[in-house]
């Protein structure tokens, strides 16, 4: 049995038929059953609830061989309480009902002098420690930053051709597909001939800079799209005039400083996967056209 949390998100969409089509048994965490995509909800195994509750992820993982692992980012909280504290019920877990093997969704970083120092992902490679002290077999995928991240810009982008971020204009960075991370997901799981703790870097075919993505979606959008980099001491304004717990807000614009000094940089892009113009034509535009 693979027990999947997060199943209605970007990442967990994609993997759910990877894993159903190769005919392996799944069961699903899941807050709202109802957010399940139709063609694979009669086909897996439900736990409603949070997979950050004790009885929830004991019931999940009984008799589970394997879990895939992601934390969904809660904003309303510290780093600590909405990583490592929503992690800790599922460690007991794992070692208490004998899961041999996890897939967590982690960040690129680890063993660089930056990832001491960078918000959500320090906090990020301190849940991959957590989990690997429990003596499971697991492996953390590695990623940069997702391309989905970009669709939180969709208003400005159709309404004013305008895409924001605070990364340096002309600085080229990994950028990954969520489809790329599942698929990466699917085959560690579906083959769980690993042992030990590792991480797989996943990330992305291409080095992408702000001036080179706003050119991509200038070319598939048929409309021009320019980037604006706003200051760090701006984004904290916006994202704390949100109602963010402060502490939470801190962690994100360390993020942000660290992967514009070039946490991310020196990763070799993947040999394969989704390139920016294909995502953009199949996701971007369609997501900018239904607005």
């Amino acid at each position: 049995m693979i027990v999947i949390t997060a199943p209605t998100g970007n990442i967990g969409r994609s993997l759910l038929p990877l894993l159903l089509d190769a005919g392996a048994p799944v069961r699903v965490v899941a807050r709202d059953p109802a957010r399940l995509p139709e063609a694979v909800r009669d086909r897996v195994e439900v736990v409603t609830g949070s997979h950050g509750d004790p009885a929830t992820v004991d019931r999940a993982f009984a008799g589970a061989r394997a879990v895939f692992w992601l934390v969904p980012p809660d904003a309303s909280r510290t780093p600590e309480q909405a990583y490592l504290d929503f992690t800790r019920p599922a460690a007991r877990a794992f070692t208490t009902h004998g899961v041999t093997h996890v897939v967590g969704v982690s960040a690129l970083g680890r063993g660089t002098p930056l990832a001491a120092r960078a918000g959500l992902v320090t906090t990020s490679l301190a849940v991959d420690d957590l989990i690997a002290a429990t003596g499971v077999a697991y492996r953390a995928l590695a990623n940069p930053s997702f391309f989905e991240n970009l669709l939180d810009d969709l208003d400005s982008i159709r309404d004013h051709g305008v895409l924001t971020d605070t990364a340096p204009a002309d600085h080229p960075v990994p950028l990954v597909a969520t489809a790329d991370i599942a698929t990466a997901a699917a085959h560690l799981l579906l083959t769980p001939t690993w042992t030990g703790v590792d991480t797989v870097p996943v990330p992305g075919p291409e080095l992408l800079s702000p001036h080179d993505l706003a050119h991509q979606m200038t070319t598939t959008l048929g409309r021009p799209v320019r980037y604006h980099r706003d200051s760090l001491d701006d984004l904290r304004t916006t994202l704390l005039t949100h109602g963010l717990n402060p502490a939470f807000v801190d962690a994100m614009v360390e993020m942000k400083a660290a992967k514009s000094h070039g946490l991310d940089a020196g990763t070799t892009p993947s040999p394969s996967g989704t390139t920016f113009a294909q995502w953009c034509a199949e996701v971007l535009k369609p997501a900018v056209d239904a607005r």
